[in-house]
């Protein structure tokens, strides 16, 4: 089936005749969402868009009952009617479009596994499939039609977009160089396509064609939506700028790219990962500061950004951890000496702490160099590390919230949504396993607090476990004296981390969450923490604060309120995330107590 241009439908080679032109609108409709519902009143619209006659229905069903036996006579259940309406079954290999999504999800994979080649090459696949626009001979007749095509074209661009991006980190920018033109005219405001646009030119020698782009692009933004170009565009500009100046003088970075892998399978966070990324290409900014619970994912997501930026940072992308594994703070003069080594600095650092930081940083001064600072356990720890506001850029991340860090731009990373989880579990145990026992696989999503870490465990362990149906590992894992033993796979367990994020809590944090441990219910108000903990108000709310700077407790829910009311302190509700009431509850019967 052709949909990336005129419908066209083959059967064994040879073209079908689809029928008049109500029924090629009805089978086009169909395909704007084939394996899914379309209901009665959406084709009605899509058929008669004014005035439909009395028999619509009638003719409908004369139209799909022709459909049925022009497009398989073998299989009349291919396009059937059920709930929510009619449906026609067709697999990737039976639709261009469907060809199109199962290419570019897997040069998605593809890349973020770190294999841009095998990424470019399922790319381009993808836009080889297209002819011309998306019913291009019936979309002027219906608005589902248009819309479609719409989508499709955002579509289109944004895999043009990861092809391109793709191209560009393997060294061959040619390709991009001489087909972007046509996407830019169709999209000259895209800042992204832009951004390969200048890229490529640059990287093929064509400087002054990639500074026109540039200025074509700045003007238009400014004109059309009153903007100055983003991170992304402006970092290529810079990029360009920089290779037009004079060269460095030798002992310069070597353009290491010093990080762990990234994970093939991560998942989520499209709106961090933004946030993220525009913050760290906005030179001279503060450096980003990533928190969360343990087990959220934030050194994943760290490496993730690295890995995405790392052409952005010619001058180099290292990576290093700030605690041994013990948990505790390795010497700063010990990590600066392997940041240095790993960036090819030659100069010898003083070791005076604060006159190392001084050559530190004149050494980074100008160059673009992202550093990823992981698991900081406090701020002074940074002090020395940290780069100068210029091109140079740090992501950091920290179980605890670092008070101190200013300036800083702080990102929470809160679990997966219910989606995001379902989808990381399915694709470590299979999507058929997750699809056949739907309901269970929401249950053992809640019961890992959707953290990535412990769904990863538990995604790992059931993939051993073949012979266990989801909804019996659901039940282990809802009871609470069973929950931490299930989750430990191999070299992944769950209460191994979380016994090391507890030995690091000082010992009033420690107490503070046993006594919470007790409630009875993991959602709470500052009255209930305040009986728990046999505390006042005031102190109370004292020992809640530092829970949440430690990194143990969210900041509370808020009410929703009108603009400039206050919130009573009582009104608030916390949360304690699931596997650390867990772990609090086990640790408080180690020692004797009741929960």
């Amino acid at each position: 089936m052709n949909v990336l241009g005129p419908l066209r439908a083959f059967r064994g080679g040879r073209p079908l005749a689809l029928g008049p032109l109500k029924q090629r609108l009805v089978l086009a409709v169909l395909l704007t969402r084939p394996n899914t519902p379309v209901s009665v009143e959406e084709l009605t619209d899509a058929v008669w868009p004014d005035d439909p006659p009395r028999t619509a229905r009638k003719n409908l069903q004369a139209y799909v009952s022709t459909l049925r036996r022009v497009l398989d006579p073998d299989d009349l259940g291919r396009l059937r009617h059920g709930p929510g309406g009619y449906v026609l079954h067709l697999t990737a290999e039976e639709c261009d479009t469907l060809r199109f999504e199962e290419l570019a999800r897997r040069g998605d994979a593809e890349a973020r596994a770190g294999v841009p080649s095998r990424a470019a090459r399922s790319y381009r696949q993808a836009l080889d499939l297209w002819r011309h626009d998306p019913f291009s001979d019936l979309a002027p007749r219906a608005d589902v039609l248009r819309a479609a095509v719409e989508r499709q074209h955002a579509r289109r661009l944004a895999v043009y977009e990861a092809w391109a991006e793709a191209q560009l980190d393997i060294g061959d920018p040619g390709p991009v160089a001489d087909t972007v033109d046509e996407m830019v005219s169709r999209h000259p405001l895209r800042e992204r396509l832009r951004a390969a646009q200048l890229t490529a030119l640059h990287r093929v020698g064509r400087r002054t064609e990639a500074l026109a782009a540039y200025d074509d692009c700045r003007q238009r933004l400014s004109r059309e939506l009153g903007l100055e170009p983003g991170a992304a565009l402006h970092g290529a500009h810079r990029s360009l700028l920089d290779d037009m100046a004079p060269s460095r003088p030798r002992g310069g970075p070597t353009g290491s790219r010093l990080l762990p892998p990234d994970l093939a399978d991560f998942t989520g966070r499209a709106t961090e990962l933004d946030v993220v990324a525009a913050q760290l290409d906005f030179e001279g900014g503060p450096p980003v500061l990533v928190t969360g619970a343990v087990g959220v994912g934030k050194t994943a997501f760290a490496v993730h950004v690295a890995h995405r930026l790392a052409p952005r940072f010619p001058d180099g992308v290292v990576a290093t951890r700030l605690c041994a594994e013990d948990g505790s703070a390795r010497p700063w003069a010990s990590v600066l000496a392997e940041l240095a080594r790993s960036l090819g600095c030659t100069e010898r650092l003083p070791a005076d702490r604060e006159e190392a930081a001084t050559a530190w940083r004149s050494w980074l001064s100008g160059r673009r160099i992202l550093l990823l600072l992981d698991d900081a356990p406090y701020t002074a720890a940074l002090g020395p590390l940290l780069p100068p506001s210029g091109p140079a850029a740090a992501l950091v991340t920290s179980r605890g919230r670092l008070p101190c860090l200013d300036p800083a731009h702080r990102v929470e990373l809160p679990p997966l949504s219910g989606e995001e989880a379902l989808d990381l579990l399915g694709g470590i145990i299979g999507r058929t396993r997750l699809t056949a026992e739907h309901a269970a696989a929401l249950r053992i999503a809640r019961a890992t607090g959707h953290l990535p870490f412990a769904l990863r465990a538990a995604g790992n362990r059931l993939s051993v476990l073949r012979h266990v149906s989801l909804g019996q590992y659901a039940d282990r894992l809802e009871h609470p004296l069973e929950a931490l033993d299930e989750l430990a796979s191999g070299g992944l367990g769950v209460r191994a981390r979380l016994a090391g994020a507890w030995t690091r809590l000082p010992a009033p944090a420690r107490d503070s969450l046993q006594a919470l441990a007790a409630l009875p219910d993991v959602s709470f108000t500052l009255p209930a923490a305040a009986r728990a903990l046999g505390k006042d108000g005031r102190g109370a709310q004292r020992a809640l604060e530092e829970l949440i700077e430690v990194g143990v407790l969210p900041p509370p829910s808020l009410p929703e309120v009108t603009a400039h009311t206050a919130v009573a302190p009582e009104v608030m509700r916390y949360e304690l995330p699931w596997l650390s009431l867990l772990l609090a509850r086990e640790q408080a019967a180690a020692s004797g107590e009741r929960c």
